[in-house]
């Protein structure tokens, strides 16, 4: 494989070598099984690895109810993303079925809950990949990934041979495990994560999780780590952390102590798109708290929270 120095103009993956990959494939396994991939360490024996033996009464399951294969609930040009990401041809999207959050808002409800999907081989992943490049999209946009990296490492590691090279867009809940992030270091050139919350009861109560904002808050540090700022080029983004925060009813997203967070150790030069688009969809129609969009004056205050913490590139009404 011709190796490239990794740079904002090139993918980060075409750098790395043969031995590189062989390493991040083992350690992404490794993470499955037990799985530690997300902040809920469910210890799910996903993939069978030579070690294993003495723990047959392991689920093969999490709670994201996938097992060694990834399953696809669509794929295709995408066009309602962030600007930076769609260009004038579209974000490749890829949509896995499953995810390690069970928000009770969830918008994806029939993918992310209702398991809506075909199973696909690595193989068959990768050939979704390069049929998004095939079409002019700008990138690879990996939706829902967190529970799937092995096996988008094994299929991007197959599609580079095959020619793939456009940056991977890395579009996750935000609930990843520091240990998965660093195993994608070198290979995802751009990371999405939403920051949902900014104080673990909601995160409890809404998403079933705990200490949401202490593993998202690392995670979205070590991101930053790896690939900095949002670099956009020809206004189109090619490398970089790009955030998400979605606003809720009442402020129970958490929004100040987010946007303290990303101005005061991630950096003020964050590309932060905080969204206006709640509806009270799935479990949350009925919801004393969240049975309702938001109000003008509840997103007003929203942004003026990140103007006044000293956030400079603010996306409004994504």
């Amino acid at each position: 494989m011709n190796r490239i120095p990794a740079g904002p103009q090139y993918p980060a993956y075409l750098a790395l070598s043969e031995e590189q990959w062989e390493e991040k494939l083992q350690r992404s396994r490794e993470l499955a099984s037990p799985c530690v991939l997300c902040g809920r360490q469910c210890q799910a024996l996903r993939f069978k690895l030579p070690k294993s033996t003495g723990t047959a009464k392991r689920p093969a399951k999490g709670i994201c109810e996938t097992k060694d294969k990834a399953v696809v609930a669509s794929a295709g040009p995408h066009f309602g993303e962030e600007p930076p990401l769609v260009g004038q041809r579209g974000s490749g999207t890829i949509f896995f079925t499953g995810c390690n959050l069970k928000c009770i808002f969830c918008q994806n409800y029939d993918i992310a809950h209702l398991h809506r999907g075909v199973e696909v081989s690595d193989e068959e992943l990768s050939k979704l990949m390069l049929r998004m490049q095939e079409l002019g999209c700008h990138n690879v946009n990996l939706v829902s990934p967190t529970h799937v990296v092995p096996n988008i490492i094994a299929a991007v590691r197959l599609a580079t041979k095959r020619g793939l090279k456009i940056p991977l867009v890395y579009n996750t809940g935000g609930y990843d495990s520091v240990e998965t992030i660093q195993v994608l270091d070198g290979i995802v050139d751009i990371y999405m994560p939403d920051m949902k919350y900014g104080e673990p009861e909601p995160a409890k109560e809404f998403s079933g999780v705990s200490a949401y904002p202490e593993i998202n808050f690392a995670a979205v540090k070590e991101m930053h780590r790896q690939v900095g700022d949002l670099v956009i080029e020809n206004n189109v983004a090619v490398r970089g952390l790009l955030v998400r925060h979605l606003v809720l009813p009442k402020g129970l997203a958490g929004t100040k102590k987010v946007m303290e967070f990303l101005a005061n150790e991630i950096s003020r030069n964050t590309y932060v798109n905080i969204m206006a688009q709640y509806r009270p969809y799935f479990k949350a129609a009925d919801h004393p708290l969240l049975g309702r969009r938001i109000k003008h004056a509840e997103y007003r205050q929203a942004l003026e929270i990140a103007a006044e913490v000293g956030l400079t590139r603010v996306q409004a009404l994504g």
